[in-house]
């Protein structure tokens, strides 16, 4: 199983779409930077959602759009399944949090794969709608505060990561070179800024667990949203914007020199 996993990973294809994966990562981080930048200064269409639902339902209203929804929907297909190899390989990391992470990641990128496909059939149904409708399942469990806090704690963890892996430049460690000081620099913010949206969509669904109201959770979306909402709240997700638009960048640059 390993050497098929290790065949399929090395694949021209594989690889290619991989890092076709990794450009249509960083056209969705700008395009709902874009969407955040509208949201803080109420400019006039920028009620959408700041979330991927948002951002691929933009994409798809473009001239270009069934073409960059298909070369999305591809792209996160061929991705996910690299990281499966890698979840079953480890070549580039062979503890079992490496593994773990990879596997996660191959969800990740599958699930992201089925919203750009859905879109281009039609679909509507927003990230929030989804996270609303999911917490309020869990609401509904035997334990259910209990479950939505055990979110809220997951979600802050992963928000630590990312602020923690830019901040020390961790990312470098997947790439095959060290890219020029810009593009660190694209690096470090996008990471950092992503951890503070993060860490708000966690503090989000701590509040829906002490509440019990599965209303009071909440996406990338509703972060954005809530951070505009405090003081100074247009420059400060101005801020978080053009972090998210900087990872966007990176993202170009990762697609290049992504270790495969």
């Amino acid at each position: 199983m390993t050497d098929t996993a290790r065949k399929v990973g090395d694949h021209d294809i594989i690889e290619k779409g991989a890092r076709l994966g990794f450009v249509m990562s960083g056209v969705i981080h700008l395009v709902i930077a874009w969407i955040a930048l509208r949201i803080a200064w109420g400019i006039e269409g920028g009620s959408g959602s700041a979330d991927k639902s948002g951002a691929l339902e933009t994409v798809a209203g473009g001239t270009t759009g069934p073409i960059l929804l298909w070369l999305t929907a591809i792209g996160f297909v061929l991705l996910a399944v690299w990281q499966a190899t890698e979840a079953v390989v480890g070549r580039h990391g062979s503890e079992a949090s490496d593994r773990a992470k990879a596997a996660a990641k191959a969800a990740m990128y599958t699930f992201f794969a089925w919203s750009a496909y859905a879109v281009t059939k039609g679909a509507t149904s927003s990230d929030e709608q989804k996270t609303d409708e999911a917490t309020a399942g869990l609401m509904s469990s035997p334990g259910g505060r209990v479950l939505v806090g055990i979110v809220a704690l997951a979600v802050l963890t992963a928000a630590g990561y990312h602020v923690w892996k830019g901040w020390t430049k961790g990312f470098l460690e997947e790439l095959r070179s060290h890219p020029a000081p810009w593009a660190v620099n694209a690096g470090r913010a996008g990471y950092v800024a992503k951890g503070v949206a993060l860490a708000v969509v966690g503090l989000l669904f701590g509040s829906a667990a002490v509440s019990s109201r599965a209303a009071d959770a909440g996406g990338l979306d509703a972060a954005l949203k809530e951070v505009r909402d405090q003081p100074f709240g247009p420059y400060l997700l101005t801020l978080v914007a053009l972090g998210i638009a900087a990872y966007g960048v990176y993202a170009f640059v990762k697609a290049r020199l992504a270790k495969l």
